[in-house]
């Protein structure tokens, strides 16, 4: 970068720069201010790792943050990271907080040809953002593998966790619609040719990947009402185990209340005189007449279909 002059980024050079900055240093983050000449505003926004996807004109050059997904993250299935971008006529920067698979690959692919340069920093600010949408496609199936399981678990095997599973998912659900809907309204701009230095062909680029933004706030849309739907059948599930553990509670309260009656009756210390023979007869006599109201309300039960 020391080799870089002022005048290599002026229009007409003929000179195309990209410069990737990632994690920077503060002597590196002196190259946006001293040799590029950003607004300290858009330099401020770009050392902050967290922050809403956004493009603004500053005259000779765009500043663009987008959100690609970051695949270090291990403990939960959706994270993304900031990537900011300052698109001139002769220059490309690009600054992130991390490693980027994207830029790493795209880096790797102007190393091998360098003719991926040749189109211009718009076109290369296009295949960037392009490959940073085409990510999104595995986390968004990793989602909707992550969901069929949990219906599984709902309906097949619920366990007391389930709940906390079915909002973590909800808040990733929410984490992602956050993120692409304001990106797809950025790339909207782009295409819609709203800045000069985007061409028109190269609004024809942006287009395509507005389609396929526009087909992932469609799933996550539909991921956040199907995941209403789950919490909903997992309540609901909760509220059927309860239903038959006090059915269950209730028929045996309801078995158990004659037969209480009955042994308390003859458990008082009185002679009952209409029943033959002795007390140990008797015994048996009333032992015979609760197993008779058992049946007898069993299968009434039965016969209601109370069980």
């Amino acid at each position: 970068m020391n080799q870089l002059d002022r005048a290599w980024l002026r229009p007409g050079s003929g000179v195309w720069v990209w410069v990737d900055l990632s994690a920077p240093t503060p002597e590196e983050t002196r190259i946006l201010s001293d040799l590029f000449q950003f607004h300290e505003l858009a330099i401020e926004d770009a050392m902050t790792e967290v922050h809403h996807p956004k493009v603004e004109s500053y005259g000779d050059y765009l500043y663009v943050i987008l959100h690609g997904i970051n695949f270090q993250e291990s403990e939960h299935c959706f994270s993304t990271q900031d990537v900011d971008f300052f698109l001139g006529e002769q220059f490309l920067v690009t600054v992130h907080p991390g490693i980027s698979r994207t830029l790493t690959q795209m880096r790797t692919v102007c190393a091998r040809n360098h003719r991926a340069l040749g189109e211009g920093p718009g076109a290369l600010l296009h295949r960037i953002v392009d490959a940073m949408v085409d990510h999104y496609r595995p986390e968004i199936d990793r989602l909707n593998e992550r969901l069929d399981m949990l219906e599984e678990e709902i309906f097949e095997r619920p366990h007391d966790k389930l709940a906390r599973e079915i909002l973590d998912f909800k808040a990733d659900v929410s984490s992602l619609r956050r993120v692409v809907i304001p990106q797809r309204d950025i790339v909207g701009r782009l295409a819609r040719r709203e800045f000069p230095m985007i061409s028109e062909q190269l609004s024809y680029r942006f287009r395509d990947v507005h389609d396929n933004l526009v087909r992932l706030v469609d799933e996550a849309i539909f991921f956040q009402d199907r995941v209403s739907g789950l919490l909903d059948a997992y309540l609901s599930q909760v509220s059927i185990q309860l239903n038959g553990v006090m059915k269950v509670l209730t028929i045996i309260a309801t078995l158990f209340m004659p037969l209480t009656v009955l042994t308390g009756m003859y458990g008082m210390n009185v002679d009952l005189p209409h029943l033959p023979g002795g007390r140990s007869v008797q015994f048996w006599w009333v032992l015979g007449i609760m197993i008779a109201m058992s049946m007898t309300m069993v299968g009434y039960f039965r016969l209601r279909r109370w069980i």
